[in-house]
């Protein structure tokens, strides 16, 4: 009989929290996509990797680098407005658990609305908490490793003007470079988790709006990173350069005649 409740009991909790079950298989499965799958190196992501560390590496080879440390900047803004948001986001989470009974009242007459369980609500409430306290801690330690990228930057030895780049600028470098990669890659994560907290909204019409709501937002995010008009135009910039002739330093501008 005890083994009869436990397992009608096991039933009913699958039936209602399998649309956190499927968010969860989605949201992983999609990490692994982009991030370890043998596909990840030709996302848009990964490319961007690749244009970071040469950004470093041009920055060995400049004697001002006053551009480099406004970019550094930019970045850093970026990243402390997200972190906001998602903090903003751990405050309404808290604000929806102590508050359901009338968020569940109000929205009680939509009709595609499952209003009928408290429990569920307050299950999926702490989830979406959880989402963006994920995506805070993510956007928070990419804020410092920036904040390192910027010491490395500034630690890079410089370079004279009309000399070579030496080795140990370009160690310097690289380790800038790999330093803004790092960070870089946990932004992502952290941007992901807030995209990825939209489809999971979805569970207030119930757990197959929840699993549809989150595929569509990962078709979404894969289209953007293998099929984006933003990769095209990597592509199409490295394809580009076997047909742009690069003009001389000592070649006349345009409307001038040589002397």
């Amino acid at each position: 009989m005890a083994a009869c409740r436990q397992r009608a009991k096991g039933q009913a909790m699958l039936e209602n929290y399998y649309g956190v079950i499927g968010f969860a298989v989605i949201a992983l499965g999609f990490s692994w996509l982009v991030d370890h799958s043998p596909l990840a190196k030709h996302t848009l992501s990964r490319r961007m990797d690749e244009h970071r560390k040469q950004w470093m590496m041009n920055m060995a080879a400049r004697s001002v680098r006053i551009m480099d440390s406004q970019i550094i900047a930019g970045l850093q803004n970026g990243i402390a407005f997200f972190a906001s948001t998602a903090l903003l986001g751990i405050g309404a989470g808290f604000t929806l658990i102590t508050a359901l009974d009338p968020v569940m009242s109000a929205v009680g007459d939509v009709p595609f609305l499952d209003t009928t369980s408290r429990i569920q609500w307050e299950v999926m409430s702490l989830g979406l908490l959880v989402i963006y306290a994920y995506a805070f801690f993510k956007f928070g330690w990419a804020y410092r490793l920036v904040n390192y990228s910027a010491m490395l930057l500034g630690a890079t030895p410089d370079v004279p003007r009309d000399q070579d780049t030496t080795a140990e600028a370009l160690r310097g470098a690289y380790r800038a470079g790999a330093m803004n990669v790092v960070a870089g890659r946990q932004f992502n994560r952290g941007l992901r988790a807030l995209f990825l907290s939209i489809g999971y909204l979805a569970w207030i019409a119930g757990p197959m709006a929840q699993i549809g709501g989150t595929l569509l937002v990962a078709g979404l995010l894969i289209s953007r990173q293998f099929f984006s008009p933003a990769l095209a135009a990597l592509a199409a910039g490295d394809d580009a350069m076997g047909e742009v002739s690069i003009p001389s330093a000592n070649a006349p501008e345009t409307g001038q005649e040589a002397v």
